[in-house]
């Protein structure tokens, strides 16, 4: 009877125990970077690389667009309403006027459509550059600051998540179709130039008292559709530009040595490489393991070239874009944005 009761308390005692989150929760979320990761700050500046018209967010909660580069929402979106306390479905951008204060409290999205690491990309493109980024940056620092206070806006941001992601328009648009730095550098030497890039924006967001740091890699740059076309000019029988993928694997190799190093430099911060080269590639050698029929060409238009302003509310449309790795000729669905989103939780959790 003795054991009956003790065993009786332990189960009570089980039920009142505090259930414990399975990872690491976060108080915010603070996206940089470029189009994979803009949730709508290009809708607010004059470019025209904008995603504010249909069919792109067609999927999205509401089928509205939202400047995000996608059928639905982006992998920054879903890592969000999984690792930030509370409930946040989405990222709102920074630009977006009248953001309220719990949406500001939980994080933003500082990402422009079109930059990259070199300042050179944001002039070609008209967007933000990341040094434009880091000046909004400061300035959601100061808002915080004026709503919470400052003890509290410093812990917000001290242990924010951070992500970075940009990269791949450097290569397209300063080395691959305009071969603006070509002129300048071998690509080895201007995947070092990108990392040092990198490597002073990490400390300058250091400096603002960022500390956790999720640095996306280069996805396989010759598997995007637009530079399939690029290169073979055709619908049928492509393949990936392998060249261009051997150095986007060449550079990812180069940064995945470089952050354990800043990270050391770097007193209390911890910085994560983030690898989208691997799982995409996965999905483009294996589609039908991931319910995938087409990764060659994107679901808008002909699926070759067309993207952000040719991407439009007249562009006829594939069928069913959950079947298509990519949405347009650059940018994955949100199907494939949510197996991304899987792989790189699976990759960072253990090391935040």
């Amino acid at each position: 009877m003795l054991l009956h009761l003790r065993f009786f308390f332990f189960l009570i005692l089980l039920l009142h125990v505090p259930s414990i989150s399975p990872h690491k929760k976060f108080p915010a979320i603070l996206i940089f970077g470029d189009s994979t990761v803009d949730t709508g700050n290009n809708n607010y500046i004059t470019t025209p690389i904008k995603a504010n018209h249909y069919p792109y967010g067609k999927d999205f909660p509401g089928r509205i667009p939202t400047g995000r580069f996608s059928n639905g929402k982006l992998a920054v979106d879903l890592l969000a309403s999984l690792l930030v306390l509370g409930v946040k479905q989405t990222i709102p951008p920074f630009l977006q006027p009248d953001i309220p204060a719990n949406e500001l409290r939980t994080g933003v999205c500082f990402a422009s459509a079109g930059t990259g690491y070199d300042n050179l990309t944001a002039d070609i493109t008209r967007v933000l550059p990341l040094s434009q980024q880091l000046i909004y940056f400061k300035n959601y620092t100061q808002m915080l600051d004026k709503i919470f206070g400052k003890e509290e806006a410093e812990r917000i941001i001290n242990h924010a998540l951070v992500s970075v992601s940009a990269g791949t328009n450097d290569f397209i648009f300063n080395f691959y179709d305009i071969p603006t730095r070509r002129t300048v550098f071998d690509i080895n030497n201007y995947q070092e130039f990108i990392i040092q890039m990198l490597h002073n924006f990490i400390k300058e967001l250091y400096k603002l008292g960022s500390r956790t740091l999720v640095i996306t890699g280069l996805p396989p740059i010759g598997c995007l559709p637009i530079q399939i076309t690029s290169k073979f000019h055709r619908r049928f029988g492509r393949t990936c530009v392998e060249e261009q993928n051997v150095e986007a694997q060449a550079y990812n190799k180069k940064l995945l040595q470089f952050l354990p190093r800043i990270q050391t430099s770097l007193k209390g911060s911890r910085i994560v490489y983030a690898d989208v080269y691997n799982p995409l590639m996965d999905i483009i050698n294996n589609p039908e393991k991931y319910g995938f029929r087409e990764t060659m060409i994107g679901c808008c238009g002909t699926g070759l070239v067309e993207a952000g302003p040719i991407c439009t509310p007249v562009t006829p449309l594939c069928q069913n874009s959950s079947e298509y790795l990519f949405f347009d000729s650059i940018h994955p669905s949100e199907k494939a944005y949510g197996y991304v989103t899987e792989c790189i939780k699976k990759q960072i959790l253990d090391k935040l």
